[in-house]
């Protein structure tokens, strides 16, 4: 990339306020009577892509993840959001010859993807595809989010557990919680969404440069971005991938954290319903 060097620990604040976005947040109005986006069509020229993975003290699972998506997918770039990290994951990931910024504290899973929306605004990525950093995500799919981003008539798509032959077992307190929120996502849609907590997606265009921007939820963007999107006009698609049980570590959405991410997500799409889309 230019003016960056592979192996090389990019410093967060001197690179963020070199972004500057063009969409601004707005206050929703009753009577919208905006244009709204219209999804882009397929990508005919060969499409530059970026795989974002945020990390936070993930030194013993970034490695065989990085391991996967360059045996799957060789030749991507891949950049680590080192998110605050405590242990050895911008080593770990230093060594695998991914590229990485790492945040000077724990900001949170929303800001360190959208730190990645940054970068790729910035270095003219077509296609985004943000992963995991804890195994759950299976490599080998990465090949179909990007073709079917790139193919359809879409912005957006979702790697959905649901989807799959192999049905994903869950807790039946986090099942719940996904129900609750995808048929939330549904409704205020027009569409079916299975899946709207997965972190598995690709995005392209435009969709990228609205992440990178003030709308993007900071905390968990899950079934709030993907209303947010839809309100804008952003087309979003699931396709079925596979998706591996979190080893070890406790997902964002475990235990005593349910309470505190279900109050969030309907604070978050509460004020998303009182937002007008930001139009192109």
């Amino acid at each position: 990339m230019e003016g960056l060097s592979l192996n090389k620990t990019l410093i967060y604040e001197t690179f963020k306020p070199q972004i500057q976005s063009k969409y601004e947040p707005t206050v929703i109005q009753r009577n919208d009577t905006a244009k709204t986006f219209s999804p882009q069509d397929p990508l005919t020229k060969p499409p530059k892509i970026l795989i974002v993975i945020p990390a936070h003290n993930e030194e013993k699972n970034i490695g065989a993840v990085l391991k996967g998506i360059q045996k799957q997918s060789p030749g991507f770039p891949i950049l680590v959001i080192n998110d605050g990290s405590s242990d050895n994951t911008e080593k770990v990931a230093l060594e695998h010859n991914a590229e990485v910024i790492s945040l000077p504290y724990n900001s949170g899973y929303g800001i360190a993807l959208q730190t990645g929306f940054l970068y790729a605004v910035k270095n003219d990525f077509s296609i985004v595809v943000q992963m995991d950093s804890d195994g759950q995500h299976d490599p080998a799919d990465i090949k179909d989010l990007i073709e079917a981003v790139r193919m359809e008539n879409c912005d957006v798509v979702i790697g959905s557990r649901f989807l799959s032959k192999d049905s994903y077992k869950s807790s039946l307190a986090r099942h719940a919680g996904m129900l609750l929120f995808g048929g939330i996502a549904s409704l205020l849609c027009g569409q079916k969404v299975t899946d709207p907590t997965s972190g598995f997606q690709a995005l392209k265009g435009q969709a990228i440069e609205f992440a990178a921007s003030d709308n993007y939820p900071p905390d968990y963007p899950d079934a709030d971005f993907i209303i947010l999107l839809n309100r804008c006009g952003f087309k979003v698609k699931e396709i079925p991938v596979t998706m591996h049980a979190s080893p070890e570590k406790e997902s964002m959405h475990h235990g005593h954290k349910t309470i505190y991410y279900v109050f969030k997500m309907f604070l978050s799409i509460f004020v998303t319903l009182l937002r007008r889309s930001t139009k192109r």
